[in-house]
């Protein structure tokens, strides 16, 4: 039997080398809480030696993962950002994806400060009104009475106009935004389904080409203020097109980006609610308090679950000896659910004081790009629900999926009470 799948009072018998959270089924079936508890506990810098996704660090405290985060000296992001190694001997040049957020400075301050102002303060109060527009305009259209997927209904339709509106990509085709996003993070290694890559390329091909040509309009065009023009007529980024793998890897990066964080916190924070009902209590009480339950139940959801890194240089982390090379991976999921820092921290707690603190977007210079948009997103949205309805209630099982990168929600079905 796989360790990873004993009862939560065996866990404590278990070696802890034998403890391997890259296993995805513990994120599918939701048990994973236990096993990085004891990490915490025993070893918060804790080595795997051997698992499908080979030998790598687990760091899984708070303070250790903001000391990783900043520390860019020593720790590279320029050889990947999951814990994914394709074998050399199946690496060809389609596989050999780049983009600016697995690069160390200077090239990825270049290519990052070109398409930030897209997410900037003064593009997201003009963004604001078309999210709550479009907000209202989702929720309006709900099948009140009946049993819905709120995950499809409303966490993928709100991401996916978003991301076409970002984009300026047609809004009829706005679904496409999503699925070249999932099929991003659908590797074997990642989910533990085999995956058909043949498929898996020819469909990011397809997203390429997509691509490939709204740059080509985009940049025949005067400058605008979505992300394809800025990339196209950017000093630093408008021969990306010329790099294939690096012009595909950039637009998967801002389409994962802008989809999953946003996303799943969605479908997240109504779970949450119905787990912890006293909680939606507490908002139904004081609407006040959306802003900070933002940051709450991003804390709660941690919708990426890890980050790596890579060692440049021997080091010392918690007491342990990390060798040049080695992989170390940053488990924001463990990080946020740390109680030293978050007192209950496996409950909602929407008015908790620190919520902010927590470690879903990074730290440092990787820190995620898209953070204020997506708490806009989310308190905008958070704001027209409470308008309308008393509760949008779970009435079924969620269905998660096996994703050891992305913390993915498949299904939660519901049923919304007007006011």
């Amino acid at each position: 039997m796989n360790v990873m799948t004993n009862p939560a009072d065996q866990i404590d018998q278990v070696p802890l080398s034998e403890i391997d959270v890259s296993d995805a089924s513990i994120y599918e079936h939701d048990t994973w809480q236990p096993w990085f508890a004891r990490l915490r506990r025993e070893a918060p810098v804790h080595f795997q030696e051997d698992s499908k996704n080979g030998s790598f660090w687990s760091v899984t405290s708070h303070q250790q993962i903001m000391e990783v985060d900043i520390d860019h000296q020593t720790y590279s992001s320029a050889e990947g950002i999951s814990i994914v190694d394709i074998p050399e001997e199946e690496l060809d040049e389609r596989d050999a994806i780049e983009n600016f957020i697995s690069m160390d400075e200077p090239d990825h301050g270049k290519q990052r400060r070109t398409v930030s102002p897209a997410v900037g303060p003064r593009n997201l109060e003009n963004l604001e009104p078309l999210i709550r527009e479009r907000a209202a305009d989702i929720l309006d259209h709900l099948p009140v009475g009946e049993t819905f997927n709120w995950v499809d209904h409303v966490s993928v339709e709100l991401t996916a106009r978003m991301l076409a509106t970002l984009f300026d990509f047609p809004y009829e085709e706005r679904r496409k935004l999503i699925h070249w996003s999932d099929i991003t993070t659908a590797v074997e290694e990642t989910t533990g389904i085999e995956t058909d890559m043949d498929a898996r390329r020819a469909e990011l091909m397809e997203c390429a080409n997509a691509f490939y040509q709204l740059w080509g309009e985009r940049a025949a065009a005067e400058p605008k203020f979505d992300l394809i023009s800025m990339l196209a007529h950017g000093e630093d980024t408008k021969n990306m097109h010329e790099n294939p793998m690096l012009f595909l890897g950039n637009i998967l990066l801002l389409i994962v980006g802008g989809n999953d964080t946003t996303r799943n916190s969605i479908s997240g924070g109504v779970v949450a609610l119905n787990e912890f009902p006293e909680e939606y209590d507490k908002l139904r009480g004081d609407p006040s308090v959306i802003p900070n339950m933002v940051s709450e139940m991003i804390r709660w959801q941690t919708p990426v679950i890890h980050m790596r890194r890579t060692a440049l240089r021997d080091t010392e982390l918690g007491g342990q000896q990390i060798r040049e090379g080695e992989k170390v991976i940053m488990w924001y999921l463990s990080g946020n659910r740390d109680e030293s820092v978050f007192p209950d921290a496996d409950r909602l707690i929407i008015d908790r004081t620190n919520a902010r603190h927590h470690v879903a977007f990074g730290f440092g210079i990787h820190r995620c790009m898209g953070n204020r948009l997506a708490e806009m997103q989310l308190r905008v949205l958070w704001e027209e629900i409470m308008k309308r309805f008393r509760s949008v209630e779970v009435v079924g099982d969620v269905v998660r999926l096996p994703n050891n990168f992305i913390r993915g929600i498949a299904d939660v079905p519901v049923q919304v009470h007007p006011l």
